[in-house]
């Protein structure tokens, strides 16, 4: 939950930006919720564009997130607290990032493969988010779940 230490207007750009406004205050799962809305939105704000303006849009929302990230850490005194998921909308475009028109099928599995890698955290991704400070630990690891999962769901998309 929100506390109320966030006084500056600034501060509270950054836990909308960082909670993806009321989605990261869902009682249960608000990784999975966030994961399932950048997946919603994913067809029309990031596979819509061409692979310069969707490496663009994940720059973006990494820099924005890392920086929203940090704050909300720091006005919510947690690390990593479990409303932040703005990095769930990085690493599951991530996730995306190679192809466009989706069938739902596949981008039911780019879903499910994305929130495997993040909830398991095989290596090195809990390293990452350990070893890197703030809103880039936050980011990253989310990052590197999405690159797994990008690798995983390329192969089976070529195989089948």
């Amino acid at each position: 939950m929100i506390n109320t230490k966030a006084q500056l207007p600034s501060d509270k750009l950054a836990l909308a930006i960082a909670t993806l406004g009321p989605i990261g205050n869902f009682p249960k799962a608000p990784g999975t919720w966030g994961s399932l809305a950048a997946v919603i939105a994913a067809p029309w704000l990031f596979l819509a564009f061409p692979p310069p303006g969707r490496l663009l849009i994940l720059a973006f929302v990494f820099a924005v997130g890392t920086w929203a990230s940090s704050r909300a850490e720091s006005i919510l005194v947690k690390k990593d607290p479990g409303c932040v998921i703005i990095d769930e909308v990085f690493g599951q475009w991530l996730a995306l990032l190679c192809f466009t028109a989706m069938p739902l099928w596949q981008l039911g599995l780019g879903f499910l493969l994305f929130r495997l890698f993040d909830i398991f955290k095989p290596w090195p991704i809990k390293r990452v988010e350990t070893i890197l400070p703030g809103g880039l630990g936050v980011m990253a690891d989310d990052g590197v779940a999405g690159l797994y999962a990008l690798i995983v769901l390329e192969l089976i998309t070529h195989t089948f």
